[in-house]
């Protein structure tokens, strides 16, 4: 793309720049200029410095650790880009924050994920472009129109090609992510187990028993994020107990908080597979963790979005052959015969 008045225009706050440059090359365009930064007794800044009025823009900002501090700077900048007339404003989370806060599932406690996005929408935003969010559910919170990506093709890629593994199990850690594991098992042609686990706290599990066989096969466990890492390496610990020769992962968001490091570093896992929604800060990165850019997709997902294009051949984490060449020949044939379209 081409910096023209008729392209989009990107921001970021301060959560992942390097994210959001990388959206930028991929899109062939500059970032915004805009000042986002911290008042002397630590409120948050914000000054657009580029006329924005009646543009397309997008705001990239996970609400990643600390998740506060990088979500009040999305909602700021989302005020500041409405009150200078932005025609469409696109809040852009490659990793939503509060999202496991989603129902209630004990007395008084709220519902931090509706409370966010209801946050996100008085902002300005006008829609919402998010990636594996923790419950599908979220998407039901909003009241504006949201897209919801898939890092599966990702994964499935990398699998098949840099690192092809014999004798595959595909795992899930808990039984609300069946429908993702066997996505996985089936594009990876693996067969499907499941943990069964009893959680003991918002942060630890107690793996009760393995379903599915997974003797003498190598397990690739696949989950929407890792945080303490307690139910990953329980679900390790289980798994070679079980018999598993080798534990691998595949996690989208790598929030990878408190004692996530010394678990991992303690545990059998073979290899932890993240995407980059989620900077990893240098002293949290060990040697067992591979980082595939998920940028190209956000990329293409932005440039569709701005051309009012389908997303559906992004957004779908699995299909049949079939379906996916009829979407494919619908999208070719949309880009085609759309005048708005933004040259390379």
């Amino acid at each position: 793309m081409s910096p023209r008045e008729d392209s989009p225009i990107l921001f970021t706050g301060n959560a992942h720049s390097a994210f959001a440059a990388a959206v930028a090359r991929a899109l062939e365009i500059p970032l915004g200029d805009a000042l986002v930064g911290r008042f002397s007794e630590g409120e948050i800044r914000v000054k657009i410095n580029q006329n924005v009025r009646g543009r397309d823009v997008f705001v990239i900002q996970p609400t990643s650790p600390p998740v506060n501090d990088h979500l009040m700077e999305l909602l700021i900048l989302l005020d500041a880009l409405k009150r200078a007339s932005a025609r469409r404003i696109t809040a852009v989370l490659p990793y939503f924050g509060y999202a496991r806060q989603d129902r209630k599932d004990q007395p008084r406690v709220p519902i931090t994920a509706k409370l966010v996005a209801n946050l996100i929408t008085v902002a300005g935003a006008d829609r919402v472009l998010t990636m594996d969010l923790h419950a599908g559910q979220i998407q039901g919170f909003f009241d504006i129109p949201l897209d919801h990506l898939f890092a599966a093709n990702t994964f499935v890629e990398y699998f098949n090609t840099q690192r092809a593994i014999p004798d595959l199990v595909v795992v899930s850690p808990d039984v609300g992510g069946i429908k993702m594991a066997r996505a996985y098992a089936k594009r990876l042609r693996a067969d499907l187990a499941m943990v069964d686990k009893r959680r003991i706290s918002h942060e630890e599990a107690q793996v009760m028993d393995i379903m599915g066989e997974v003797d003498g096969k190598n397990a690739l466990v696949v989950d929407d994020l890792v945080s303490t890492a307690g139910s990953l390496v329980e679900a390790v610990r289980a798994l070679k107990e079980a018999g598993a020769k080798e534990v691998f992962a595949a996690v989208t968001h790598p929030v990878l908080s408190g004692p996530a490091r010394e678990r991992l570093m303690g545990s059998a896992l073979k290899e932890l597979v993240v995407t980059d929604t989620i900077p990893i800060p240098a002293d949290r990165m060990l040697p067992k963790i591979k980082v595939l850019s998920v940028a190209p997709l956000f990329a293409e997902a932005i440039r569709r979005i701005h051309q009012e294009e389908s997303l559906t051949i992004l957004f779908h984490d699995h299909w049949d052959e079939g379906a996916k060449e009829t979407a494919k020949k619908e999208a070719h044939k949309e880009w085609q015969g759309n005048p708005r379209r933004i040259t390379r």
